[in-house]
This record gives C-alpha cells, structure tokens and sequence, in this order.
C-alpha cells in the first residue's frame, strides 16, 4: 500500500511541478522546459526533477538558470497546490537522454545508409 502511495504522489508532483514551470518560466526566456521525472525520497522530504529544455542553446542556459533561481517560489506554490505534511525540497537536474537517445538514433541511421545494399 505504501508503495501505491508513493507512486501516486511522484506522478502527481510531476504533473503539478510541469504546471507551475509553464506558468513561471515564459518559453521565450527559458525555452520549453518538460518534466521528465521525479525522483522522491523514501520520507517524502526531498525530490529530484528531471528535466529537458528545448530550445536555442541560450535559452537551455537560461532556463537552468531560471529553475535555481525560482526554486524556492516553485517549491512555495507547490506547497499551496499540493497538500502534504511537508513540501519536498527540489533539486532541479538537467535530463538529457532524450537528446542522447536521438543522436544515438542519428549515427545508427547514418550507419544503415552507409552498409551496402541498403
């Protein structure tokens, strides 16, 4: 039951954190920031978020830097939207194996088209 709990409060957090990045974060600053995962503490207490920003390479800068920037505003406005006995301290972490996994595609497509007979 326990871990039923559990995985009902990742996903949520999840959904509500992909929420409140839309509303704080505009996409021209920031990129378009994605919530991959959430990495929850066993007590609850502190949570790792995953996520992807798509956009220029300025804008993936800028929008990790607005994440540390606003952690505490987004921690704060989770607290309001989430009721739990206590908000969970987020460590924003930059996913990149969706990017990696694309590359990894790319060479094998490169690949393929250079095997004889294709």
């Amino acid at each position: 039951m326990r871990r039923v709990r559990y995985e009902r409060v990742r996903e949520l957090l999840k959904r509500e954190l992909g929420e409140i990045i839309r509303r704080q974060i505009p996409i021209a600053q920031g990129g378009v920031i994605s919530v991959n995962d959430v990495g929850l503490a066993g007590d609850l207490q502190s949570a790792k978020v995953f996520v992807s920003i798509v956009g220029t390479t300025e804008q993936q800068k800028q929008g990790a830097s607005l994440l540390r920037q606003y952690t505490i505003l987004i921690q704060n406005i989770l607290g309001q939207s989430v009721v739990l006995k206590h908000t969970p301290h987020l460590l924003f972490v930059i996913d990149d194996s969706i990017e990696r996994g694309n590359r990894i595609l790319e060479i094998l497509d490169e690949l393929d088209k250079g095997t004889p007979g294709s």
